[in-house]
């Protein structure tokens, strides 16, 4: 068949949850319907929707996975019987080596994949498969392998899955369809370009992509040039929602066969993407299947007959947000769904008047409601009086739950029985805050939140057992200088809509403080945070060296006093609660250096002489 022929597809952005396969399943049918509503032919749903991304060691599990292909098979007769068979649904899954879907099973040198491997508990009985299955008429019509299994950052998938080696092409209403996964659109010469070889009318890729600053501005570069690849249209649908440390943020987009942005979705929105293409077959020369470089090309036969002709809608194309408010929403969400998904009815959190824990105070409840919040002020006898009358200030703006417990008295209990002195002496206060949060959050049910920021926590300017304690860290991933940056953009924020700064101006302003000692500040025992950030993202979020630290104009005793906080500070950092990841690298899953290790940075002139 040649000529023009159309077809309305639709991407929904869903927030899944991990290891809820029933629930899944019950929102694929629901967010099917609203595409059938809206006269969608083709509707894509994220990468492993039925398992939930990233779904870690339950992926070794063989009961699982039959589990996962005992739901896809239930959810394609679902969806028949709910009266939306005729529309084709593209979802992800996670595959069991019963699947029909080819992959490379050849072993390498070292061992086989069904090898039990020495001292291994669980030995890889099962070849699970990252997959996405096209659904029609009742039955699973097309599966397809993912490919490239990323193996960097916060990916583990080389750990968990065998790779496919069958690129499945499905001619759905005379227009041949592809299916990829996420990672397949960032390799050149990949899938994508398998697929322009081989010839075909449209590329699908359910992708579970997580955010970090700036990353929207990649995405549609790269899908260009998969188009291009392809030579024909690309479906880019992106997951939307938190799980543990990773949000993600949607931007769901269709890109032309020529790189035309055709529609792209909102971030951080549930939200169905619909799109109208009319697709020249003509473009495509030939139409081939078999072997073709590393993968085998094997085309299904679902419908010939094209859909009548309709008139097209324009996309929509979202504006773009912002880098602060897309942070803000980024940690919002996070926070709302770690909250959400795991059952807690509310938050607690030591409410100091610092800028971290006003910060903390405005993210929850943005993210919860201010019923769910409670802020506790623990003034101490080194406590300023600004502190409690901006904690309480705050507080009467976001409306919160609020109280105070004074721990001088307790402090006072402690030192009358061991002698403690200097940082001794001061961690003491924080552990005892530490203590009476837990307890709150024993006796309330609430989850304890702890406020540091990345600075903080790089440098270990925080106290374990104290101001580190808690269930979850929303701020674990802001630099203090960003910390302060969405403090001044939520204020303006409110201010545009006419409503009450949520922040506290002298929150904002006043120097940084721990308040442990007589007068004490930040900037006593750390160089300027703007000095820190910046060394900190070199060396933590880019993996940079002591040379070309010094190369990129950092001051060299600066660079050796932070890199030896880092270094020290690892022991805590394992200890610490997780934190929605918003940068390049995040402490946690992201960056994993081993406790003990000799290893240390040094100045050239240090390690010259050492040489000689």
């Amino acid at each position: 068949m040649d000529g023009s022929v159309q077809l309305r597809v639709a991407m929904a952005q869903v927030d899944t949850r991990v290891g809820d396969l029933e629930g899944n399943a019950a929102l694929v049918v629901a967010w099917a319907r609203r595409a059938a509503d809206d006269g969608a032919h083709l509707v894509v749903f994220p990468e492993m929707t039925l398992t939930g991304y990233p779904a870690e060691d339950l992926v070794l599990r063989e009961s699982f996975a039959e589990a996962s292909e005992r739901a896809l098979t239930d959810l394609a007769a679902t969806l028949d019987r709910e009266g939306l068979g005729e529309v084709a649904v593209v979802v992800g899954y996670l595959a069991h080596t019963e699947g029909s879907a080819t992959v490379d099973t050849a072993p390498s040198d070292e061992e086989t994949l069904d090898e039990e491997r020495p001292g291994d508990a669980n030995p890889r009985r099962i070849q699970p498969r990252n997959a996405a299955a096209l659904l029609h008429g009742g039955r699973v019509v097309g599966r397809y392998a993912k490919r490239h299994l990323p193996n960097y950052g916060v990916f583990d998938e080389a750990r968990y899955f065998v790779p496919g080696s069958e690129l499945q092409v499905v001619r759905f209403r005379g227009v041949d369809v592809a299916l990829t996964i996420c990672e397949d659109l960032w390799v050149e010469g990949g899938p994508c370009g398998v697929a322009g070889q081989a010839g075909v009318d449209l590329v699908v890729s359910p992708n579970a992509s997580p955010y970090e600053r700036a990353k929207d501005d990649l995405r549609l570069p790269l899908v260009r040039r998969r188009a291009a690849e392809a030579n024909a249209p690309v479906l880019y649908c992106n997951q939307f929602g938190g799980q543990d440390e990773l949000v993600f943020d949607g931007d769901s987009l269709a890109v032309s066969a020529d790189g035309e942005l055709l529609a792209r979705a909102p971030q951080f929105v549930e939200h169905l993407l619909c799109v109208d293409l009319t697709l020249d077959r003509g473009r495509v020369t030939q139409r081939r299947e078999g072997r073709i470089g590393p993968m085998t090309v094997t085309r299904t036969v679902l419908s010939e007959e094209p859909v009548p002709a309709f008139e097209p809608r324009a996309g929509h194309v979202a504006e773009p947000l912002s880098d602060p408010e897309e942070v803000w929403r980024a940690l919002v969400l996070g926070l709302r769904d770690f909250i959400d998904k795991n059952g807690f009815p509310s938050v607690v959190f030591g409410l100091s008047g610092g800028i971290d824990s006003a910060l903390v105070a405005a993210l929850s409840v943005d993210a919860l409601g201010a019923d769910r919040v409670h802020g506790v002020a623990l003034p101490s006898r080194w406590s300023s009086e600004h502190s409690l009358s901006d904690a309480e200030d705050s507080a009467r703006r976001l409306g919160l739950h609020f109280s105070t417990v004074p721990i001088a008295p307790m402090v006072d209990a402690f030192e009358s029985q061991v002698e403690l002195s200097g940082t001794a002496a001061e961690n003491l206060q924080a552990r005892i805050r530490g203590t009476l949060l837990m307890g709150l959050s024993n006796q309330h049910g609430h989850l304890l939140l702890a406020t540091s920021n990345k600075s903080e926590v790089a440098v270990g300017y925080s106290t374990l057992y104290g101001d580190a304690a808690g269930g979850f860290a929303p701020i674990k991933d802001v630099p203090k200088t960003l910390v302060w940056e969405l403090a001044r953009w939520r204020n303006a924020y409110a201010r545009e809509r006419g409503e009450t700064e949520p922040i506290p101006q002298n929150s904002i302003d006043k120097p940084p403080s721990a308040e442990l000692a007589p007068g004490q500040k930040d900037s006593d025992s750390l160089p300027s945070y703007e000095e820190l950030d910046a060394v900190i993202g070199d060396y933590v979020d880019r993996d940079l060296g002591m040379a070309v630290l010094l190369e990129r104009g950092h001051d060299p005793e600066v660079v050796a006093r932070v890199l030896r906080l880092v270094d020290i500070a690892e022991f805590k950092r394992r200890q610490s609660a997780p934190g929605t990841k918003i940068s390049l690298k995040a402490f946690g899953r992201d960056r994993r250096l081993p406790i003990t290790n000799r290893w240390r940075e040094s100045l050239p002139s240090v390690r010259e002489g050492a040489q000689a």
